[in-house]
C-alpha cells in the first residue's frame, strides 16, 4: 500500500483553532449556563429590517446581484457614511458589499499584500486577525496594548514594530475584546504615522455605532478613520451590520475606500463569493436608511448593563476598566492567582458561567478574561452572584 502524503497545506495545518470556539463547544454540551462569552447581540433583528428581506423574497429577489452589491444598498451605505461620519464615498466604485465584515477584512489584506509583506495589528484583538494575515501569506506583527493605557494603540508602540516590509496596519475601534475606543486625537496620530511610513490603514469599525461617550443615548456623529480627508487615500473602512443592527445571521458587511483598492478587492470577491446574499442586501438598505432609532435603543440598553456590571466586578476585587465602546469588558483576574484559562474553566465547570480567556485574543491578553454584556440584565445579575460566590467576595 502506498503512503498517503500530507494533503493539507502546511500554512493551514499550522493555524491554531479559535480559543473562543473551544469554550463555546463546552458550553454547547452543558445546561444551565449563563453565557457571557458570545459576541452577538441578544436582540432580534428589528422587524422592519427583516420585513424588507421578506418583501424582497416575495418579489422574487432570489437571483445574483452585481459583484459590488446592489446599487440600492451601495447608495444607502454612501448616504449613511455621509450622514453619520461626514465622509463622502462614490457608490459606483468606492463601496463593495461583502459577506460580513470578516470577508471585507480578508479581501482587503489579500488585495494589498504580497508574500512576505508585514501587517501590524494590535493585541488583544479579534481572534481572526493573525490567521487571516497568514492565509494571505503575509506576516502578522502584533503590537501590544496595555491595561495601563486603557488598551489603546499608541504610535510609540507602533514605531517599535514598523519596518520597511510593513504594508498595512489593521485596527479595530471600538475594540473586541477590550471595549477600548480611539479618540479623534489618537486616530489622527495613527494616520500621521501611516502617512510617514506610507502604509495602508485597515479600519475595522464594525462596533462604530456602539459608543458610550456621549452624555445621552444619541451619538451625534461617529469618529471614523476616514473622516480626515488628508489621509483618505490610504484608508479602507471595513464595517458590517451584525453588531449595531443585531443582524449577525444576515452575514452582511462592506468596505469603502480608494477606487483602485476596492476594485482589487472586488476581483477576489468576484471569483470566490460572487455576491452577498440578495435578501440580506435588501434588509441592509432598510437598516441604513431607517435603523437609527433601533441602534439608539439597543445602545442605551447596553450602556445600562455596562454601567451596572463594571462597578459590580470592581467591588469584588476584579479590576475592570470602563469600556467606551462595543459590548465587552476585559476584567483583570491576576489577583485571583489563576491564569486566564484556569479562571474561565473554573467559572464554567463549577459555577456555570461562561466567559473567554484573554489569552485567546493574543499573548498580552493573558491575565484577563472577556465578558460580553450582550445578554439580559437578569442573566448578568445571576452571573455576578456566581462570580462573587466563586471568589468568596
Amino acid at each position: 500500500m502506498s503512503t498517503r502524503r500530507q494533503f493539507v497545506a502546511p500554512h493551514v495545518a499550522q493555524l491554531p483553532k479559535s480559543g473562543i470556539r473551544k469554550f463555546f463547544d463546552i458550553v454547547a454540551q452543558s445546561k444551565d449556563i449563563i453565557s457571557l462569552g458570545v459576541g452577538e447581540p441578544d436582540f432580534d433583528t428589528p422587524w422592519h429590517i427583516s420585513r424588507a428581506a421578506v418583501t424582497c423574497l416575495e418579489n422574487g429577489g432570489t437571483h445574483y446581484t452585481s459583484n459590488l452589491g446592489t446599487p440600492d444598498l451601495r447608495r444607502a451605505i454612501s448616504r449613511y457614511l455621509e450622514r453619520r461620519c461626514c465622509v463622502s464615498y462614490n457608490p459606483d466604485n468606492q463601496i463593495l458589499v461583502t459577506v460580513g465584515v470578516s470577508e471585507a477584512i480578508d479581501l482587503a489584506i489579500r488585495a494589498i499584500c504580497s508574500p512576505g509583506d508585514e501587517v501590524l495589528y494590535h493585541e488583544p484583538c479579534f481572534v481572526s486577525y493573525a490567521p487571516t494575515i497568514r492565509l494571505a501569506h503575509a506576516v502578522p506583527v502584533a503590537v501590544e496594548t496595555k491595561f495601563e493605557d486603557g488598551f489603546k494603540l499608541t504610535v510609540e508602540e507602533l514605531e517599535k514594530k514598523v519596518t520597511a516590509k510593513t504594508k498595512a496596519i489593521l485596527i479595530n475601534s471600538p475594540c473586541n475584546p477590550t471595549g477600548a475606543k480611539l479618540s479623534e486625537k489618537d486616530i489622527l496620530a495613527i494616520l500621521d504615522f501611516a502617512d510617514r511610513h506610507d502604509i495602508v490603514v485597515l479600519a475595522d469599525e464594525v462596533y462604530g455605532e456602539l459608543v458610550y461617550t456621549e452624555v445621552d443615548d444619541e451619538v451625534k456623529s461617529l469618529t471614523s478613520f476616514a473622516t480626515c480627508e488628508k489621509y483618505r487615500d490610504r484608508v479602507i473602512v471595513l464595517n458590517g451590520f451584525s453588531k449595531s443592527w443585531a443582524m449577525t445571521g444576515y452575514r452582511l458587511g462592506y468596505a469603502a475606500g480608494p477606487c483602485d483598492i476596492i476594485d482589487a478587492m472586488m476581483k477576489i470577491h468576484q471569483y470566490s463569493i460572487m455576491s452577498a446574499p440578495t435578501l440580506s442586501q435588501a434588509a441592509g438598505v432598510e437598516a441604513m436608511d431607517h435603523g437609527d432609532k433601533d441602534v439608539s435603543r439597543m445602545r442605551l440598553e447596553y450602556k445600562k448593563r455596562r454601567d451596572w456590571l463594571v462597578p459590580e466586578l470592581n467591588s469584588m476585587g476584579i479590576e475592570t476598566l470602563m469600556p467606551e465602546g462595543a459590548f465587552y469588558i476585559f476584567p483583570k483576574v491576576t489577583s485571583t492567582g489563576m491564569t486566564s484559562e484556569e479562571f474561565a474553566m473554573k467559572l464554567l465547570k463549577e459555577f456555570s458561567v461562561a466567559c473567554v480567556p484573554g489569552s485567546a485574543f493574543g499573548a498580552c491578553g493573558e491575565g484577563f478574561v472577556r465578558m460580553s454584556y450582550a445578554t439580559s440584565m437578569q442573566s448578568l445579575q445571576i452571573a455576578a452572584e456566581r462570580i462573587r460566590k466563586m471568589l468568596g467576595a
